[in-house]
């Protein structure tokens, strides 16, 4: 008995200096997340707390679902056609992050949904991405289904009050990562360059 509980001692030291190695080396701590390397943010809950199951139309007037839609890598990012300068430069910038991957060799799908099913009708939608990525997926529906949409993806987006038929629409602007299998795995702020995106989407994808 003694030599069992020595022998369970010595594992158990030996397994937390490998752990103790491992922060040392790579400054993370240790984890079974096959997308530890890649990885540099953090949600309450785990990132498997973001997304869910949604059912839009697409710019061809097409009833789809998420699994339709997340047939491969994508980069999903939440807006509205009538915003005057953030979802111009974030798409764009989406859209340049897709074209450098797909110079490493990367097919990844940038995928525009919007937060204003009033104006953006699935016609608004395909006339928008055309200009902005020809195979951008500009994703509308009923406000009901934009909604669960929204809700899903945590994302924040209020219609201003004022304005009349020029209303704006408040919304987050995070950029969510989404591999097939896996959901998503990763979103990026406002700030991050298309570089730095590819770069960090190459990373998950290798790891998927």
């Amino acid at each position: 008995m003694t030599r069992l509980y020595a022998t369970s001692a010595v594992a158990l030291v030996a397994a937390m200096l490998g752990a103790i190695g491992y922060m040392i080396l790579t400054g993370r701590p240790a984890s079974d997340d096959p997308f530890a390397d890649c990885r540099s943010s953090q949600v309450a809950g785990g990132m498997g707390a973001i997304g869910g199951p949604f059912t839009l139309v697409d710019g061809t007037g097409r009833t789809v679902t998420d699994a339709e839609v997340f047939d491969q890598p994508a980069l999903v990012y939440f807006g509205y056609t009538f915003c005057p300068d953030v979802c111009p430069f974030d798409t764009a910038r989406n859209a340049a992050a897709v074209d450098l991957l797909e110079e490493r060799g990367f097919t990844v799908k940038p995928v525009f949904i919007t937060v204003d099913p009033e104006r953006d009708t699935p016609e608004v939608m395909a006339e928008f991405t055309s200009y902005v990525h020809p195979r951008m997926v500009g994703l509308s529906g009923s406000p009901e289904q934009v909604a669960e949409a929204a809700r899903a993806y945590r994302v924040y987006a209020r219609r201003q009050e004022d304005g009349g038929d020029l209303y704006l629409v408040d919304h987050s602007t995070f950029t969510y990562l989404v591999l097939p299998g896996h959901g998503v795995v990763e979103f990026f702020r406002r700030e991050t360059t298309p570089e730095e995106m590819a770069e960090a989407t190459a990373c998950f994808i290798a790891a998927s």
